[in-house]
């Protein structure tokens, strides 16, 4: 049975917080993107892929160069794209939370969708180190297909700014994970 690393690296603070960033590009600040660089230093990894918006894309390039997957983007979240969350209404939000699938933001993406695109991604990975700089819903959703973490389960997860996962990922179908270590401070 064979294994190998996989970082995933959520990208630095974007010029634009507080705001539901799916498909919404906003580039990520020179403090974020120092960040990220040193959360990945001493990593060893023979391989890094972004997403393809520039917050993740910015820190990723930062740290060497990287292949670029759209399938690594957050979650599109419609109409409220861009929007603060002030501004959504309360009871569509909640059932959002609540139920990402059931309840997609108007126009958006539902969460099945998000984890069949990042479990494809994943399936693609060659057995090598790997660092992804991502998003925290794709983050959620390798987690949930990782490791079959229920939707309540990765919700729950911390991840800040430039947050790293470190997992090893087993050979399977289509990628069966253990989680090795959590950092995410």
């Amino acid at each position: 049975m064979t294994a190998f690393r996989l970082h995933l690296l959520r990208h630095g603070e974007p010029e634009r917080t507080g705001r539901m960033l799916g498909r919404t590009d906003s580039r990520a600040t020179a403090a974020g993107i120092a960040a990220c660089v040193s959360r990945a230093r001493g990593l060893s990894i023979a391989r890094r892929i972004a997403s393809d918006l520039s917050r993740a894309r910015a820190c990723a390039e930062a740290i060497g160069p990287a292949e670029v997957d759209a399938r690594w983007r957050e979650l599109d979240f419609g109409d409220w794209d861009g929007l603060a969350p002030a501004s959504i209404d309360p009871a569509a939000l909640g059932r959002f939370w609540d139920d990402p699938d059931a309840a997609a933001p108007p126009g958006g993406e539902r969460w099945s969708d998000l984890v069949a695109r990042v479990g494809a991604a994943i399936a693609e990975l060659p057995p090598e180190p790997t660092l992804i700089v991502t998003h925290g819903g794709a983050m959620r959703a390798a987690l949930h297909v990782l490791c079959g973490f229920d939707v309540r389960t990765v919700w729950a997860f911390a991840l800040p700014y430039a947050s790293l996962l470190t997992l090893d990922v087993w050979d399977g179908a289509p990628r069966a994970g253990q989680v090795s270590g959590l950092v995410t401070a």
